[in-house]
């Protein structure tokens, strides 16, 4: 509500805004808030650590995929070539060679996937893609360029 001043000829309003009220609300705010702020408790973010990985593989196949898109098993029996449609049955049978029948846990064998740098992604992808249809469960690629 605007208030009105007398001067001589006539009345004129006064076109501001009255500041009390509002620097007294915001200094209750401010009350609050300084009264509040030591009662509330933080809260605990439960962050991942470095010790809840999983077991380290005790066997690596490695897939190699060279320059010409053949492919190549390597094991610690040596090295064999391979073809697209036999890797997935060559790996499990590498794997069931490494399995120990007389506990349930096994030897666990992971398989890594090595590209040279000119092969194409598509043919990474391929047998990834062939693997996981088998049913291969670790399976990982190499950040290191094969020559």
């Amino acid at each position: 509500m605007a208030s009105t001043v007398s001067r001589g000829r006539g009345r004129r309003t006064i076109n501001e805004i009255n500041m009390v009220p509002f620097i007294d609300v915001m200094l209750v705010l401010l009350i609050i808030f300084m009264v509040t702020a030591p009662l509330i408790t933080p809260s605990m973010i439960d962050l991942p650590s470095i010790g809840k990985a999983g077991r380290q593989p005790d066997q690596v196949l490695q897939i190699i995929i060279g320059k010409n898109e053949r492919l190549e098993l390597k094991g610690k029996d040596g090295s064999k070539p391979v073809t697209l449609a036999n890797v997935a049955n060559l790996v499990k049978q590498a794997q069931a060679k490494n399995a120990n029948p007389d506990t349930d846990v096994g030897i666990s064998t992971a398989v890594v996937i090595s590209a040279d740098r000119s092969v194409k992604y598509e043919q990474v992808v391929k047998v990834m893609d062939t693997l996981q249809r088998a049913g291969i469960q670790r399976v990982g690629l190499s950040v290191q360029l094969v020559n």
